[in-house]
């Protein structure tokens, strides 16, 4: 029996429904509103939520993530009486397990809901996994952050090749080794190559190896790294930057495990997982020309995207304790107070070198306070404190821009006496200027309309009668 949720204004298809959800023995409700459903939802931990799309106070589409995000984690069934394509499109997008009409939901909802909550199900084993998996290097609660250690979990103990996207700085390196750390190729090698160190003409030779005397300087064998990776992991960082003429040769490579070094006619093997990060879009690359198609499709069996530090900004503070213990650890100092401006100060700021900006920003404030038991604002590098002056001060352009917004708002006073004075002439007009009718229809005494009507002289629309 699964706990279900049904956020649906239509009364009567509320009622076929929960009548429905009923007979295949679940326990169901129904919210005939989104914020009624938002705040039902936070407070019962629901397994699937059926979701309407127009809705009178929002737009259901809008609102699956952060139903989904849930800590009950349900899983999200749109359903719409006005279907599009485009509305299907933006519900699997935005994380909906399926997208049912509604003149169709009595026939299709009994096997959408077995595969939504085996698929659950398979989640929570999953999610258990992702308790055991070792993360000491990846900090962080935000929902777009633990989305990618699901993905993570996922990728551990796969043999997929994995392509892992981000901005510099977002710890791509560190979700690579987590990967061959928590894989059963954990006890050998994790090989980096950065592919932007190195130099075009050198690429194979660093790669694939080469015999002594395979060109000019070669006076003894290398074996390579893919070599040296063998039964571990090769990380291909900023593989982007991978010339095309390399792309080639390393495609044969990745889809026979088998190769010959520089200078060699004799083949040799490597069992390696094959693990690619990158801070370029790589599907731009392959329309432009600069990357293979072939070999794109090859390292993307799994794809990870990290988030921005600017992207998952309640990160920040568990990432500024966690490099602030490192810190402490390695020089054998107390824990210092810290004040709450300091931390003002790097929760606004945009951090466009992400984690990476961050690790250096503590290590700069607390070699600033080396002497100090408190971290002030002054310890900061001056960049970030400039930036967090910048955006706490208002220009003439925003103040005019606030007293506009300020001044198309009237004040509650103006506001009820503009409302009294429209509602009564049109009262007034509607009764053709009769008392005794104006008080039925308006639920005022005689004593009050007269009040309204004198305040906002209307006594020439009085009829006769009394």
């Amino acid at each position: 029996m699964a706990h279900i949720l049904l956020i649906d204004d239509d009364i009567l298809f509320a009622e076929t429904v929960l009548d429905k959800l009923a007979s295949m023995q679940h326990d169901a409700q129904h919210s005939p509103s989104l914020t009624q459903g938002i705040r039902e939802a936070k407070q019962s931990g629901f397994d699937v939520i059926l979701l309407d799309v127009y809705l009178p106070d929002g737009n259901g589409l809008e609102a699956i993530e952060q139903l989904s995000g849930l800590s009950s984690r349900p899983q999200v069934i749109i359903i719409t009486g006005q279907g599009t394509p485009d509305g299907a499109e933006l519900a699997i997008q935005h994380g909906a397990w399926c997208y049912l009409q509604k003149q169709s939901v009595i026939k299709e909802i009994s096997l959408a809901l077995t595969r939504a909550l085996q698929y659950r199900q398979a989640l929570q084993k999953q999610h258990q996994a992702l308790q055991m998996v070792e993360r000491d290097q990846l900090v962080g609660e935000s929902q777009a952050f633990l989305r990618c250690l699901d993905l993570l979990a996922k990728a551990a103990p796969a043999e997929a090749n994995t392509l892992i996207y981000g901005e510099s700085g977002t710890g791509k390196e560190a979700f690579a080794r987590a990967i061959h750390q928590n894989s059963k190729r954990a006890p050998a090698n994790f090989v980096v190559v950065d592919c932007a160190a190195l130099p075009e003409q050198l690429v194979e030779s660093v790669l694939l190896g080469h015999v002594k005397g395979a060109f000019t300087g070669a006076d003894r064998s290398n074996r390579g790294l893919i070599r040296h990776a063998d039964k571990g992991t090769l990380f291909l960082d900023e593989i982007g930057e991978l010339p095309l003429t390399s792309q080639k040769s390393f495609l044969r490579v990745l889809q026979e495990r088998r190769f010959c070094p520089v200078g060699s006619h004799k083949e040799v093997v490597s069992d390696f997982r094959l693990i690619c990060a990158t801070n370029r879009n790589l599907g731009d690359m392959v329309a432009q020309g600069t990357f293979r198609e072939d070999l794109y499709h090859r390292i993307s069996g799994m794809q990870i995207s990290l988030p921005p530090l600017r992207e998952r900004g309640e990160d920040i503070r568990l990432l500024m304790h966690h490099f602030l213990e490192i810190l402490y650890r390695r020089y054998g100092q107390d824990r210092k107070e810290i004040m709450p401006d300091f931390i003002d100060n790097l929760e606004a700021y945009q951090w466009p070198g992400n984690v990476r900006e961050l690790n250096h920003a503590m290590e700069s404030a607390f070699a600033q306070a080396v002497h100090s038991p408190v971290l002030f604002t002054q310890h900061l590098p001056l960049h970030i404190r400039t930036a967090y002056a910048r955006s706490s001060v208002q220009t003439d352009d925003e103040r005019n821009v606030e007293e506009i917004r300020h001044a198309s708002i009237p004040s509650w006073r103006e506001a009820r006496e503009e409302f009294e004075e429209t509602y009564l002439t049109r009262l007034l007009s509607v009764v053709d200027g009769n008392i005794m009718e104006a008080g039925r229809v308006s639920g005022l005494s005689r004593t009050r309309l007269y009040q309204l009507m004198k305040k906002y002289d209307a006594g020439q629309t009085i009829s006769s009668h009394k």
